[in-house]
């Protein structure tokens, strides 16, 4: 995919196929209010404040022992360590699968939720763009200069991106957000200084991302106690039950993605029913697009290949009953 291109937010209701992953900026669809699950806060004694209090605790607790699975076999993760899903408590603890018995390790500052995750020695070829993410020098750039070159290719710029996504997100307040490809964590801290979210977790395949979100969420005193998580996983294999998620957040990632139709399918599988995924790419080309990116499909094609981006379009969008 171009990479010179204007910006588009597209929401994702979990309903949707996932061979199509966008849907109209003007949609109305909104997934009910039924199925998702708010926090209220009564006040009118103590007794009923008490019971209030309470339930949030068993709330959060159900989320602590059931929100991470084996992305092996996708099975319930035993975790033995102090409860929290904020780093320090992951940091702390051990996470093992009941099924395969195989462990996973949190020794690195973030939670190594990958498919090869404990093995010491494997080479595994990946996408060019894939590996361009992992290294030190373009984590270490990424908010010190990478990220804001965006804003040429139409991108309106962080913040206001964060607010666009907070406005097609509002019906998965109080519920369980997944940063996928979160990079240095830009998004991933706005969502959890908000306080709109009972739990943020930071979810990319780069260490050297992942190091780089740490040091910046250490630098953020208000970061200290937020419930936000570090987790490498494979956007192709989430390590989440199916129906666990409330909402899941993509900035400017789609093109990095090995599959693309691959990963929006595993997106829609977490999901629960009326999950939102808001998620933002590059678009084929406009008046600042490189002439080079404009030539016949084939060429764009092979070009985008070369340089490790994934080409996509989706002709239309449809509608499972």
């Amino acid at each position: 995919m171009a990479a010179a291109l204007p910006t588009s937010l597209r929401p994702l209701h979990q309903s949707f196929s996932p061979k199509c992953p966008c849907l109209s900026h003007h949609s109305q669809l909104r997934p009910s209010s039924s199925s998702l699950r708010f926090r209220f806060a009564v006040r009118a004694s103590s007794v009923i404040a008490l019971e209030a209090d309470l339930s949030t605790q068993q709330q959060t607790q159900d989320v602590e022992t059931n929100l991470f699975a084996c992305p092996v076999c996708y099975e319930p993760l035993i975790r033995k360590g102090p409860p929290g899903l904020n780093s320090p408590a992951i940091y702390r603890s051990a996470f093992k699968c009941k099924n395969c018995d195989k462990s996973y390790t949190s020794r690195d500052n973030f939670l190594d939720l990958t498919l090869i995750s404990g093995l010491k020695e494997y080479t595994e070829v990946r996408p060019a763009m894939t590996e361009l993410f992992r290294s030190r020098f373009v984590s270490f750039l990424y908010e010190r200069g990478w990220r804001q070159n965006f804003n040429r290719s139409g991108f309106p710029g962080p913040d206001e991106e964060f607010v666009m996504a907070q406005e097609y997100l509002k019906p998965t307040q109080g519920g369980i957000l997944v940063d996928v490809s979160c990079g240095s964590g830009l998004f991933s801290r706005k969502f959890a200084k908000s306080g709109t979210y009972s739990g943020v977790i930071a979810l990319d395949y780069s260490e050297n991302m992942l190091r780089q979100c740490h040091d910046f969420i250490k630098q953020d005193r208000s970061l200290s106690a937020a419930n936000l998580a570090l987790v490498r996983a494979d956007v192709n294999r989430l390590p989440f039950a199916s129906g666990s998620i409330d909402a899941v957040h993509a900035g400017a990632a789609l093109h990095c993605w090995p599959s693309p139709s691959n990963a929006v399918a595993e997106i829609s599988r977490i999901l629960r029913s009326g999950g939102i995924f808001v998620g933002t790419t590059f678009l084929r080309y406009n008046a600042s697009t490189p002439i080079i990116f404009r030539r016949p499909r084939q060429v764009r094609l092979w070009i985008v290949t070369v340089i490790g981006c994934s080409s996509f379009v989706c002709v239309e969008n449809m509608t499972i009953s």
